[in-house]
């Protein structure tokens, strides 16, 4: 424990911190006498977890999210615990700039999958910006482990602490800590304005979302392709395993490869360009009819991977021939109107025409000479772990009915709706404090559908402007809160199908700028990251205006299309309840 003296002599050193090199500040020393031990009560931070380091011109690589740059760092990690609670501990880490660069601004980051942080790999994206970067553990045991490694504490119990961390708490505490953390090191008075921001993608974006739902924490949020609507989305993923099932039939990866490229090159041209990305997807649904692909014939070459720990294994998948046949193109259209009941209403919705088919997966089995079911394996951990509380990653799907995956859609539903389920359409608080939001979905994503997002900002909009005309509501909602579909985009990434498809690298740079110098986006710069027109610049649409080409695809518009629009609208039917 550091003397009151010592405290006042390095808190009057802050004062002047700006003009201290990253070597005076990065030490033990200095940073035990910055924690802000009483931020929070009812958690006690401990002084002797600390540990420091200094890097020096650290080379950041290019990333989806962030640019390439070089910045020096200061690395601190510390632990907190929850008073009364025994063996309780969580792991904060934070990059913090150079004095020199910092511009009063703090970054929090998030996981993705089961996993509540991204490690350090998701840092560099604040640093490089004059951001203090913070990551947390969520009080699971280390920054390698994720939520449900530790969510039964044996068969039959479930560890609520940790489930509640992973929900929002972690999050929570980590900004409240973080901010002020950040404020002591830099020693900002309290009259100077701290900016607070978020960034993360798909479980990361549902973190985010969980605080935007409960707190004022931030000033703005880069959340990307949520992977929110827990109990829905996670159970979207057996979908494509069931609709195999009804079907009979079990295709080769090829066959379904093969109708996905016939997509991508009819849909292509829809929106009067024709560049290898399908940036319409409402226009592919309205005008593109997938029986045009039965007959059509698909070859892939044989492949061979190998692995293993400590052994030599290896797994040869058989060269792929055929022609497209009629099963395969139901099997297609089934995924794409998404999950339904016995009764034939729609349950939940799903990907769009152009995304890869990753839920429907078929393995070989070289006994049989056959292609056999894979069931998913974050569909089946879903049900198992969190529906059943078995420690188990072997669902089988025998004897499942569509309406067992809509019973454990309620289920899961039931169980969390306060915690995962993340869809509080209601954002009065995060608005009313002056909060905005920069929501992006790759249109081609494979994991998280596309529409989910558009339907949570769908619900926003009716939640909080209901007395207001569409277009009215939607200009009202985009004053603070935009949705930008990225054309051709996969899962929180470029899509390796449609490579010359755009990305939005610098959005956090773009919400800066609206937070802080009030800059508002109209569209939004993205970027070719891969393939033979790297490099290229987009502009994005912000929901709910759609991109067209015009003259002859000299001529880029957003364009409000209805027909189009109502594509995204899903009647969930088989629900009394509104969904989110």
């Amino acid at each position: 424990m550091f003397s009151s003296a010592w405290a006042l002599c390095v808190a009057a050193s802050a004062v002047i911190v700006q003009a201290a090199t990253l070597d005076d500040v990065c030490t033990s020393a200095y940073v035990k006498a910055a924690l802000p031990l009483d931020v929070l009560t009812g958690i006690t931070i401990d002084s002797s977890s600390v540990v420091v380091s200094a890097t020096k011109n650290y080379s950041s690589a290019s990333g989806d999210f962030f640019p390439a740059a070089t910045f020096d760092y200061c690395a601190v990690q510390l632990a907190y615990s929850h008073n009364g609670m025994d063996d309780d501990q969580v792991l904060l880490m934070f990059w913090l700039p150079a004095p020199d660069k910092f511009e009063n601004r703090y970054l929090s980051t998030g996981g993705g999958g089961m996993a509540i942080n991204s490690g350090n790999s998701s840092l560099p994206g604040g640093v490089m910006y004059g951001a203090v970067s913070g990551a947390t553990d969520g009080g699971f045991g280390s920054f390698d482990l994720d939520e449900d490694d530790v969510f039964l504490l044996s068969n039959g119990t479930v560890n609520y602490e940790a489930l509640y961390m992973f929900g929002y708490k972690a999050h929570h505490e980590m900004s409240v800590i973080g901010k002020q953390f950040t404020r002591n090191f830099f020693g900002m008075a309290d009259s100077e304005k701290l900016y607070a921001y978020y960034q993360a993608c798909s479980e990361g974006g549902r973190e985010g979302w969980s605080q935007i739902q409960r707190y004022d924490d931030w000033d703005g949020a880069v959340v990307g392709a949520p992977a929110f609507r827990y109990a829905f989305q996670q159970v979207q993923h057996l979908w494509s395993d069931m609709a195999m099932k009804n079907l009979d039939y079990y295709p080769p990866p090829c066959e379904l490869e093969k109708i996905l490229n016939l997509t991508i090159a009819a849909c292509d041209p829809l929106d009067g360009l024709t560049d290898g990305v399908v940036s319409r997807t409402d226009l592919c649904k309205l005008h593109y009819d997938l029986d045009t692909a039965i007959g059509e014939s698909y070859y892939c070459a044989a492949e061979t991977s190998s692995g293993g720990y400590g052994k030599r294994q290896s797994s040869t998948t058989p060269a792929q021939s055929g022609k497209v046949t009629a099963k395969g193109v139901a099997l297609a259209k089934a995924i794409i109107n998404g999950m339904k009941d016995s009764k034939g209403q729609q349950v939940y919705l799903s990907y769009q025409p152009s995304s890869t088919w990753s839920d429907a997966s078929t393995t070989y089995n070289s006994t049989t000479d056959s292609w056999e079911m894979s069931v998913s394996g974050i569909g089946g951990d879903w049900v198992d772990r969190y529906l059943n509380l078995i420690d188990s990653e072997s669902l089988s799907l025998d004897g499942v009915t569509e309406d067992t995956l809509k019973s454990w859609i309620y289920e899961g539903w039931q169980l969390y709706d306060s915690v995962l389920q993340t869809t509080w359409p209601d954002l009065s608080v995060y608005h009313g404090a002056g909060g905005k939001v920069l929501h992006i979905h790759g249109e081609s994503d494979y994991s998280v559908p596309t529409a989910s997002s558009v339907r949570y900002w769908e619900s926003v909009r009716s939640v909080m402007y209901p007395g207001l005309s569409y277009t009215a509501s939607a200009a009202k909602l985009n004053e603070w809160y935009r949705l930008y579909l990225v054309p051709g985009a996969g899962h929180c990434a470029p899509s390796t199908d449609q490579t010359n498809g755009p990305f939005p690298q610098t959005t956090l740079q773009v919400l800066i700028e609206w937070v802080e110098k009030d800059k508002a986006p109209t569209t939004l710069p993205a970027t070719v990251l891969q393939g033979s027109e790297e490099g290229k610049e987009w502009e994005l649409c912000a929901w709910p205006l759609r991109p067209l080409w015009t003259n002859k695809g000299t001529k880029f518009e957003c364009v409000y299309d209805q027909a189009s629009i109502d594509t995204w609208h899903w009647d969930l039917n088989a629900w009394d309840m509104p969904v989110y």
